[in-house]
């Protein structure tokens, strides 16, 4: 069994960090493009952006075949700066939103799970990192 490391991924967004924030934490925005790969979808999205507050992504195959809830609770709120959360199995993330000439950094550590091993994981959160990156830079909200 793989043991539990921190891994980072990053991206940067060519729009402002109050958009970024935005599309981050707006489940009407999150259902549009929290997935790995288009085999996938995200049916639902709750969100409730304050420290103890709880948000629960349902991530689906199209076909079917699997789904779960990705859900945590929030440790950290910093607005337009930092979001920190614990995972429903005791697992953290951290987001840090970084602006510098109009376009936003983001860098997303975040403690593997044991299951898969952790390239895997790594692979999979950049995929969406990626997906969320096209996503804010195709929309004009």
């Amino acid at each position: 069994m793989a043991q539990s490391i921190k891994v980072t991924v990053e991206a940067t967004v060519n729009a402002p960090v109050e958009k970024v924030w935005k599309a981050w934490n707006t489940p009407s925005d999150i259902i549009k493009w929290n997935t790995p790969d288009p085999s996938w979808h995200t049916p639902s999205s709750e969100n409730d952006l304050r420290v103890g507050g709880k948000f629960k992504n349902r991530m689906e195959a199209k076909d079917g075949s699997f789904g779960f809830d990705f859900e945590g609770v929030y440790d950290s709120v910093v607005l337009n700066q930092e979001i920190t959360y614990t995972m429903g199995d005791g697992r953290q993330a951290t987001t840090l939103f970084t602006e510098e000439n109009g376009k936003t950094h983001l860098a997303t550590t975040f403690d593997t799970e044991t299951q898969n091993e952790p390239e895997f994981q790594k692979q999979g959160w950049q995929s969406i990192l990626n997906n969320f990156v096209k996503y804010v830079e195709s929309t004009n909200s």
